[in-house]
């Protein structure tokens, strides 16, 4: 059974307006051990440890750290545990109730918990099972959204875009599968994969960690996933007089899913092989998911592509399957093979050669190409009124044109997108240094280009 849950506010101001549709259903809290769909010793364990590092815990500190209700599953846990002498109770903290009771470790608890810490470490929120996770990941796919012209030419109308390369955009974006920009640098590739990425409107529910045979896979990551705070009441506020328990209903939300903006993952020349396969923590002994995997539902952005440390073809291969399967394979230590959803719009930028990089048969599984060029004279035009608006300097047609033939013209200088900018920008440093309004007079102006280009010969 699913709940919708109605209120909620973005931690983001910004998107605060969009943040109010699409919003997806999120499981129900389970009533008992086997709805959470964990085993009871996988539970035990995992309340243990966190006994065990938290020193000393209250019930109801249990069910905030762990996402899992306190009646029904960690009371009942916590009855085995005493049961076997593994916790006990100190003292009760704000009230009568279970919840209120503090609980540690025992001695006999100390020596089970060294043995529960060499499987694994992990003492936080309870994962999910995978194929819940898997399940999850097909309800709320991607290819469900529908870009229309309208919205498109809305995302990009701050931005000096034609309706030549906006209609290249738009069926890209629909497609939900790869797109493939190439063209020279500061031309605003990236810019436009963060268009597409904010076209992907909607929230998709992403699980703390997901669980597979005992083995932990850490799914959700703060820097990765933008999370929509919901405006519902905390179980300790919830709480009645003498810490009685919270008023829950058969709508109360499954804690152990979040609720994000369409995950924007975006990786440089940073990227290796290794980051697109399960990652082994040895100490903790849990997997952290690779980028893909963190992307579903979302953007994967692989910005100058060719410049990784490993080999372009050795990174096209990895993404073959994936690509025309939709499903991509994930190895565990101890072999277990897991075919999980590749659910990604993949986005591979580069300012490389195409013919330089991948292959034929590669360009083939690729979607979508767009070649993002320079700007013509009128567009940098454009692009320069944009930004002097946006910086505060008065824009002149007589700078603009100086700049043009001395800087440009004479010198075989190429126009690029983020020219203006940049040039702007010295503009500013230059005036703030001689303590002048900034302007595109011709002093400032080549005083700025002297500072920002290079001179290769």
């Amino acid at each position: 059974m699913n709940v919708r849950l109605h209120t909620f506010t973005s931690s983001d101001d910004a998107n605060q307006n969009q943040a109010t549709s699409a919003f997806p259903d999120i499981p129900t809290q389970p009533n008992s051990i086997e709805e959470t769909g964990l085993g009871k010793g996988f539970l035990t364990d995992l309340v243990l440890k966190v006994i065990y590092f938290q020193g000393s815990i209250t019930g109801q500190r249990l069910e905030e750290t762990i996402k899992l209700p306190f009646l029904n599953v960690i009371d009942k846990i916590l009855d085995f545990l005493k049961l076997e002498e593994y916790v006990d109770i100190t003292g009760a903290e704000g009230g009568f109730s279970e919840r209120s009771f503090q609980y540690v470790i025992t001695n006999r608890g100390r020596a089970k918990v060294q043995e529960v810490l060499d499987r694994n470490q992990y003492a936080g929120p309870a994962p999910v099972p995978l194929q819940n996770y898997i399940e999850m990941v097909k309800q709320q796919q991607i290819g469900d959204i529908v870009v229309d012209q309208a919205a498109i030419r809305d995302a990009f109308k701050h931005l000096v875009v034609n309706d030549r390369m906006l209609d290249k955009i738009g069926p890209a974006a629909n497609s939900a599968r790869s797109l493939f920009l190439y063209g020279p640098p500061g031309n605003g590739k990236t810019t436009i994969a963060e268009g597409i990425a904010h076209l992907l409107s909607g929230h998709v529910l992403i699980p703390y960690t997901v669980e597979i045979d005992g083995q932990i896979i850490k799914i959700f990551d703060p820097l990765n996933h933008k999370v929509i705070v919901q405006n519902e009441v905390t179980p300790l506020e919830a709480a009645g007089p003498f810490g009685a328990a919270p008023q829950t209903t058969d709508n109360t939300p499954d804690a152990r899913w979040i609720v994000c903006k369409r995950p924007q993952v975006v990786v440089g020349g940073e990227l290796i092989l290794e980051q697109l396969e399960l990652i082994f923590d040895p100490i903790a002994k849990i997997y952290e998911a690779p980028f893909q995997l963190k992307a579903n539902g979302g953007l994967f952005l692989i910005d100058d592509f060719g410049r990784q440390k490993c080999r372009p073809q050795d990174l096209l291969n990895r993404w073959i399957v994936p690509l025309e399967k939709r499903i991509d394979y994930l190895a565990l230590q101890t072999g277990k093979k897991l075919a999980v959803p590749f659910d990604v719009l993949i986005v591979f930028s580069t300012n490389l050669s195409p013919k330089d990089l991948v292959d034929d048969a590669f360009l083939r599984r690729i979607r979508h190409k767009i070649e993002v060029p320079n700007p013509s004279p009128n567009e940098f035009r454009e692009i320069f009124k944009l930004v002097c608006k946006a910086k505060k300097i008065p824009y002149s047609d007589e700078g603009l044109r100086y700049l043009i033939q001395e800087h440009y013209m004479k010198t075989g200088r190429e126009l690029r997108s983020c020219h203006p900018r940049d040039l702007c920008d010295q503009v500013l440093d230059e005036a703030k240094y001689r303590g002048m309004p900034p302007s595109l007079n011709k002093d400032l102006i080549d005083r700025a280009c002297e500072a920002y280009f290079v001179k290769l010969a």
